[in-house]
């Protein structure tokens, strides 16, 4: 074996465990994202199957994933600012969620979504749903802020991509509860015309069987590399073995004296005097020279 067929094979085994080293780190992060589904599953459980309480005993510091879900309460009074959420789905329609800011009777700063209306036609800007007047309860599901681009979370003429009440505070001037309320009902109801979000679906997702696909790209590409190893060994074998046919001989050029045709001599050009038994009188030369 040449060294340059040991190089040629060495830098094909490095791509492939190179690639095999992708595929299981991409499985292992399918599985990572299995495991969050599920805690998430558990604590949506656990804390919507507790009783409603107070704002004030919940959102009482940072809000983490620990901390969503819990079924809180507050009163107040909303201030006439709102925000349009955009690039929002639900149930299979595209459209935005609307936030305002509650003023508790507490005195805090709380942001409530109030929920999802589907787009209307191709303009960006949804006109804004009315809010309630006057002291209003809400009740709601605890969320924490969404993390993201900064700009992505800075209003920009009303309108912003991710909810986060640290960002939202700085651009407004007000200081708002950490946090979010993800509104469930109001009383008065809300007529808006809004609908409210409920709790995610408490599936796993497809992420067991994306795990399952990138461990068998790792099985494929690891036999894929040992079959196209050995079949070139084994094509460079044969052709080892195989007879080489022998040289066909190389027709000698003719030479340029053969090609050239001899003149003929001056004495194949004589007539033969006839033999006398031709019956042919011959003259003789002295009578041809009269």
């Amino acid at each position: 074996m040449t060294r340059k067929q040991v190089l040629r094979y060495v830098a094909i085994a490095v791509i492939g465990v190179l690639l095999a080293f992708t595929f299981v780190q991409l499985g292992r992060w399918q599985l990572d994202r299995l495991d969050q589904r599920r805690e998430r599953n558990a604590t949506v459980v656990a804390h919507e199957s507790e009783a409603v309480r107070p704002y004030t005993e919940v959102m009482t510091g940072e809000i983490g994933d620990d901390d969503q879900w819990f079924r809180v309460t507050a009163t107040g009074r909303y201030l006439p600012q709102q925000y349009q959420v955009r690039y929002r789905s639900l149930d299979g329609a595209y459209g935005s969620e609307f936030l305002a800011v509650l003023e508790t009777e507490q005195g805090h700063h709380l942001l409530v979504n109030r929920g999802f209306a589907p787009r209307q036609g191709a303009a960006p800007a949804a006109e804004l749903p009315a809010l309630p007047t006057g002291t209003v309860e809400v009740t709601g599901f605890v969320q924490r802020n969404q993390r993201g681009d900064e700009n992505a979370m800075t209003p920009h003429d009303g309108q912003l991509r991710l909810i986060n009440s640290d960002v939202l505070g700085r651009a407004t001037g007000l200081d708002l509860i950490d946090g979010y309320v993800s509104l469930i009902e109001s009383s008065p109801a809300d007529d808006g015309g809004l609908t409210p979000l409920g709790p995610p679906a408490l599936d796993e997702g497809n992420h067991f069987s994306y795990a399952l696909q990138w461990f068998a790209f790792t099985v494929i590409g690891v036999i894929g590399l040992v079959v196209l190893i050995r079949g070139d060994v084994r094509e460079r074998r044969k052709a080892r073995r195989r007879p080489v046919a022998p040289a066909s001989p190389l027709v000698e050029p003719a030479s340029p004296a053969s090609t050239l045709v001899e003149p003929a001599s001056p004495a194949s050009t004589l007539v033969e005097p006839a033999s006398p038994a031709s019956g042919v009188e011959t003259p003789r030369a002295d009578e041809r020279t009269r």
